[in-house]
């Protein structure tokens, strides 16, 4: 059996977080990393790029090529880890092979979602979360005229403007009322659909697929409604689910995902879990929850990395967010989804200027602390508002002048100005 002072299972923003933290305090301790696919490690984010042609699969590379041998990693690629044996501190891969580890980190990421409706796993069907489903879909577009996007998500979204950039004919079925309605409210979900609507995608709410048709290849779907339409390529768009089947049956907690503390660990002793695979600690809501985003990923596996190379950090800053691009539409939005006009809990300050297409939207609790924002149109500085959701800072004062388009420190009241600023100044200068 292999031994090593640190084994990480998984191969994105999470691992690379974990070995850099690692690195960061312990030069010399030996590191293996597991990862089922075969690849370099790369950005899913940069997946609608190389569909778009605006980046090969180099381009999608997260470090340089050397990056695994500078940081001294012996890598196990193309290899799954089955089990994991935490008396005997052992992982079991799928070839049999055992690696036995100090510190072991479970940065196994998240799984698409696929719906079960009969005869959807054909030649054409893809998701849209990693470089095999981003190969399937480029071969599969050069002869595509339908396409249907399953999921109106950020996911589903970012897929059909790619596909529709590439002359398809793309509609996207939503099964709730509004595309994003879990990410954000009913005006900013308006104006996403507007815009893809205006950009020429079919967008189509209330509704989803009911049947498959075709042998080897869809060929046309038969929708909720009882519509018929043809399609070539289907996309599953609807999200991931954590993948914590190495801690089905293990002493691991798991709610949802894998529970971990502010320090990334888990339930049990020098076993630690990052990335799109755990439940940690939302600052917004107090609670612990899957919060599946890229930075998330890489800050927690970079913490855990800290931990497990034996000094001590925690992870207290994470909270849902996304900042997302569709066609001439930037929008970011973080914290609480206040939707519900007249909830008790909330105080919420918004602005709207549909020609100019740009919103504002400030959700504040009872103390006056901002919970949540949405920005559309006009994002710079949303880093200050994430400061001052971190900070609790009351905003009462000056929650009027949160509205302005180019809201920036010089709006806020002297001495939050410094609370915030004071932090980030070295010698004078910012």
């Amino acid at each position: 059996m292999n031994e090593f002072d640190y084994v990480i299972i998984g191969n994105s923003a999470g691992a690379i977080g974990c070995i850099e933290g690692i690195r960061s305090v312990d030069n010399t301790g030996t590191i293996a990393l597991v990862s089922e696919e075969a690849h370099h490690v790369y950005s899913r984010a940069l997946i609608p790029y190389f569909l778009s042609g605006a980046t090969g699969t180099s381009g999608m590379a997260f470090r340089p090529p050397d990056f695994y041998e500078r940081a001294g990693v012996r890598l196990f690629l193309n290899k799954k880890a089955v089990k994991i044996n935490f008396g005997d501190k052992e992982v079991v891969l799928d070839d049999g092979n055992k690696l036995g580890y100090g510190k072991l980190l479970l940065a196994t990421g998240g799984k698409p979602v696929f719906p079960p409706i009969p005869g959807l796993r054909k030649k054409n069907v893809f998701s849209f979360h990693s470089i095999k489903d981003a190969l399937g879909i480029k071969q599969h577009m050069a002869g595509a005229r339908n396409a249907v996007v399953l999921g109106g998500g950020v996911i589903g979204l970012m897929a059909a403007e790619v596909l529709l950039k590439k002359n398809i004919k793309v509609c996207v079925l939503e099964l709730a009322d509004r595309v994003l309605a879990p990410v954000v409210d009913v005006t900013a979900s308006r104006m996403v659909e507007e815009t893809f609507r205006e950009a020429g995608v079919e967008v189509l709410t209330n509704n989803t697929v009911a049947a498959v048709h075709g042998k080897e290849y869809v060929e046309k779907v038969t929708l909720q409604d009882g519509r018929t339409i043809p399609c070539d390529l289907l996309i599953v768009g609807i999200g991931v689910t954590p993948r914590v089947e190495l801690a089905e049956e293990t002493e691991l907690e798991v709610d949802r995902g894998i529970v971990v503390n502010e320090q990334m660990q888990t339930s049990v002793s020098d076993v630690y879990a990052c990335g799109d695979c755990i439940s940690v600690y939302n600052f917004v809501t107090g609670l612990k929850q899957p919060l599946p985003l890229w930075p998330n990923a890489y800050l927690g596996g970079r913490i855990a990395g800290v931990n497990m190379a034996g000094k001590t950090r925690e992870y207290t800053t994470g909270t849902s967010m996304n900042a997302m691009h569709f066609f001439d539409l930037n929008l970011i939005n973080a914290g609480v989804n206040a939707t519900a006009d007249g909830d008790a809990d909330w105080h919420v300050v918004s602005k709207l200027d549909p020609e100019k297409k740009i919103y504002r939207k400030f959700t504040i609790d009872r103390d006056g602390v901002l919970r949540g924002f949405i920005l559309i149109g006009q994002v710079a500085r949303a880093g200050i508002l994430l400061n001052l959701m971190r900070k609790k800072i009351d905003v009462r004062g000056f929650q009027q002048e949160l509205l302005r388009d180019n809201f920036g420190y010089a709006d806020l009241p002297d001495l939050i100005r410094w609370h915030l600023l004071k932090e980030h100044m070295i010698l004078g200068v910012v």
